[in-house]
């Protein structure tokens, strides 16, 4: 027999689990919350360092890979995506990095009543346990415990007095002004474990009786009639709802929403999908965060390249595991900046994480993944991201198979603004590197190597090695009534199909200035906010 909920919501991640979580608070309303991956109870997920790990690894990860790229050598870029409760709040690098009032602003000042910064800024301190307590610019009281996570690794303040020295402020906290500078990260960490979205908000309503969440139900397509949808056809049978919310993700949710006929309808024809809805916005408008690396050998050997030996890794993951302390009770991509390109921007444009080692894949846990980077030298990195990308991509599908991966294709740096401004990014860590308090540490350079300069050679070795920060947002974008590329109207409802809405990284109109895990979280505290309101 059919189950029915008066809201269905599919994928539990950053998003989904808030929604979820919030629309069940009222007991009135039946919540259904459906997830293609599986419980998130596996100790290890609880572990931060794992992030190396399960990033690389094929379990509670849907291991995208993106189409040839021509302009980066022609290569497959590998786009890890959570696969499990809470989503990629479960595998990720967990920096609370919430984007500049800019951003939000920008949003509202388009046209999309609701999402401005003062409004954000709302949700997010109802969002945060801050560890500082409330203030103007944090919660202290939420569900999600904020902290500087807990690395004390001596290169990260190496890192911040290298940056001053180089003619940057230092700043105590980048989600406050003045959202620049060198400094320590916040992080989703507390008690030396990763809070995930599913741990801060489904794990508290679990026992609700009118919200029951479903693991491992592969969602196939809405089922829309007569203009409304009115349920999800799933891999264990049709889920029927009052109102269906996709938060699957700037990948999952144009996905599916072309696969049930919504879309452009010349391109659904051409996978083998009958159109039901012309919407040419869905799967377009893709962003993502591109970043490049620059890496330094270290002459002292206190890195994380120790934690590659299978020993050490063991010793580091049963102390985290069982006393909640060491290494990998932290995340070392602790320190960072964001930067201005160039001196006459308004405002920063450029983003940085260091890490004193050469990969975060340290942890070797044998069935799951190996190292990601071979080699027993001591190193440190740092790398840049330009926060606003201009390139734009797409989602489409290969075909009208419901479990075929969807056809992903970023488009990376398409738009030369984007390489000009990772050029100026390599070229700003260089200085910084080179500042006096890297000195008694500095090896030489390892990439992009000292024989890398100009801009054509910069080029050549961002198409050989840039990779993704894997922030992909856009593919099912807000608008306007009159903005013919729109998927979502402000309030999340997609247009021309009643009872259905998208709220997810998906629905960003731009990319926010940072890491996007809380901004995803955002988006689906205020869909929450508007189903109360409707």
């Amino acid at each position: 027999m059919a189950e029915r909920a008066d809201v269905l919501v599919v994928g539990a991640g950053s998003a989904g689990s808030v929604l979820a979580a919030r629309l069940s608070e009222d007991p009135r309303r039946r919540v259904v919350l459906l997830e293609a991956g599986g419980s998130d109870r596996n100790p290890l997920f609880r572990v931060p360092l794992m992030t190396g790990v399960l990033l690389r690894s094929r379990y509670a990860n849907w291991f995208y890979h993106t189409e040839a790229e021509a302009r980066m050598d022609g290569r497959r870029i590998f786009w890890p995506r959570g696969r499990v409760l809470g989503g990629s709040s479960a595998i990720n690098g967990m920096v609370w990095a919430r984007g500049r009032p800019s951003d939000y602003d920008g949003w509202a000042q388009a046209g999309l009543p609701g999402w401005s910064w003062e409004e954000a800024l709302g949700a997010f301190r109802r969002i945060e346990r801050f560890q500082g307590g409330a203030s103007a610019a944090h919660g202290g009281d939420g569900p999600l415990p904020i902290t500087d996570g807990g690395s004390r690794h001596p290169l990260l303040d190496v890192f911040v007095r290298a940056g001053v020295q180089a003619g940057h402020v230092a700043t105590a906290d980048f989600n406050a002004e003045p959202f620049e500078g060198v400094g320590r990260y916040h992080f989703t960490i507390s008690g030396g474990q990763r809070w995930s979205a599913a741990r801060a908000f489904l794990q508290p309503a679990r026992d609700r009786p009118n919200l029951r969440v479903v693991p491992r139900v592969r969602a196939l397509r809405v089922i829309v009639e007569a203009g409304r949808a009115v349920g999800v056809l799933t891999s264990r049978g049709v889920f029927h709802a009052g109102e269906v919310v996709l938060c699957g993700g700037a990948v999952n949710s144009p996905q599916l929403l072309l696969l049930s006929g919504i879309g452009p309808a010349e391109e659904l024809r051409a996978a083998g999908v009958e159109p039901v809805l012309d919407l040419p916005g869905v799967g377009r408008n893709l962003q993502d965060h591109l970043l490049a690396r620059v890496e330094h050998s270290s002459t002292q050997p206190i890195t994380l390249q120790s934690l590659t030996r299978l020993d050490r890794a063991a010793v580091a993951l049963g102390q985290a595991l069982v006393l909640r302390s060491g290494p990998a009770a932290s995340f070392p991509l602790a320190a960072g900046a964001f930067l201005r390109s160039s001196p006459g921007l308004e405002e920063p444009d450029l983003q940085s994480h260091f890490l004193p080692g050469l990969t975060t894949a340290t942890l070797r846990v044998p069935g799951l993944a190996g190292p990601a980077r071979p080699g027993e030298g001591h190193g440190f990195m740092a790398n840049v991201t330009q926060m606003r990308p201009e390139s734009r991509g797409s989602i489409t599908l290969r075909g009208a198979d419901p479990l075929a991966a969807p056809a992903i294709r970023p488009n990376y740096l398409s738009d030369p603004r984007d390489r000009d401004a990772l050029r100026r990014g390599v070229r700003l860590l260089r200085e910084i590197f080179a500042q006096p308090a890297f000195d008694p540490f500095r090896g030489p350079e390892l990439s992009p190597g000292p024989d890398v300069q100009d801009d054509a050679a910069l080029d050549r070795w961002l198409a050989r090695t840039a990779d993704t920060m894997f922030h992909p947002v856009g593919t099912c974008r807000m608008g306007t009534e009159a903005d013919q590329g729109a998927v979502v109207d402000p309030q999340l409802r997609v247009r021309g199909v009643a009872g259905l809405r998208v709220a997810d990284a998906s629905v960003m109109p731009r990319i926010t200035s940072g890491n996007t895990n809380a901004p995803a979280m955002l988006i689906g505290h205020r869909c929450a906010d508007f189903m109360a309101a409707a």
